[in-house]
């Protein structure tokens, strides 16, 4: 394992073990609604559906379908802001 992945486990397990990470999601699935961005996600995929037809759509066609408009739909405030909040966590924990 090289380096970069090894510390990112160590502050996954960090994240995990604080309760952070549980707090971080919470965190994001709250703007991600108060933003819109779920209305929009639900949206996108019902086009998808009645675009290529229900009997024609599997979920994993729905997930590629929807994951990078998904992710380009997520508000730059929002990534901030979780960015921020990771980087506090880091700097109170820099014993990692």
């Amino acid at each position: 394992m090289n380096k970069d992945a090894q510390m990112r486990a160590v502050i996954n397990q960090k994240l995990i073990e604080t309760g952070e990470r549980e707090r971080l999601k919470d965190l994001l699935r709250a703007k991600l609604i108060e933003c819109g961005w779920r209305d929009q996600l639900k949206a996108h995929c019902k086009d998808v559906i009645n675009e290529k037809g229900l009997e024609h759509v599997t979920v994993d066609d729905l997930v590629s379908e929807i994951t990078p408009k998904g992710r380009a739909l997520v508000p730059d405030s929002v990534k901030k802001e979780l960015l921020q909040r990771i980087r506090a966590f880091l700097a109170q924990h820099a014993s990692l």
